[in-house]
């Protein structure tokens, strides 16, 4: 059951933060995750929306606050408030901010079960930049099948807590999942922002 708890985490904070999940695959014992960081979406929120994403996560400060209640902020404070929203802009599309609040919140979900304190993951995340198309499907791939390689499921669409199954049962709708990034067809020109793929061919990729 924790591992549903990592993947309502995971997606649930994917819609606060500017980063997009493109596979993920919680194991008994680790998680794999494929994520892009959409900087144009940050740089392009406006002061309000950046507060009201931040305060979903934290209370923020008392000017932050005021700010979002309406209140008249004195001029002498303004700009405290302005370079305020910028450090919380650049946090939101940090992936190590991003993995502090998955693995906190987890962390102290479960030693409250368990009745403890202390650590409860190992270690640090690691991370690594994909570089181009070919390594971004490659390592999403690697990612849907690691329950199938691991011999936890038979089949990618039997794999629970993995994207690759949410992607499966909202194309038998016709549909893609709503928290996960989108397949938005080939690379081309005024590309939207997307897996620059088809769902079709990745998903005969997977099965493949």
């Amino acid at each position: 059951h924790r591992r549903g708890w990592v993947e309502d985490k995971l997606l649930s904070l994917s819609q606060v933060f500017s980063i997009e999940v493109c596979a993920y695959a919680v194991m008994s014992n680790h998680t794999h995750m494929v994520l892009f960081v959409d900087e144009a979406t940050a740089k392009a929120w406006t002061t309000s929306e950046i507060l009201q994403r931040w305060h979903q996560l934290f209370k923020g400060t008392l000017i932050t606050q005021q700010y979002c209640r309406g209140e008249e902020i004195p001029d002498y404070l303004m700009s405290s408030l302005l370079e305020t929203v910028e450090v919380y802009r650049n946090r939101l599309m940090d992936i190590s901010w991003f993995m502090r609040l998955l693995n906190q919140r987890i962390a102290t979900q479960a030693n409250r079960e368990d009745n403890c304190t202390g650590h409860f993951w190992e270690g640090r995340f690691k991370s690594q930049a994909l570089l181009d198309e070919a390594a971004l499907v490659a390592c999403m791939a690697y990612v849907d099948l690691n329950p199938v390689r691991a011999k936890i499921a038979k089949t990618p669409e039997s794999s629970g807590y993995t994207s690759v199954k949410q992607r499966v049962i909202s194309a038998k709708k016709g549909k893609q999942p709503t928290r996960l990034l989108a397949f938005v067809g080939n690379s081309r020109k005024e590309m939207p922002t997307g897996l620059p793929f088809e769902l079709k061919d990745y998903l005969e990729l997977i099965e493949l």
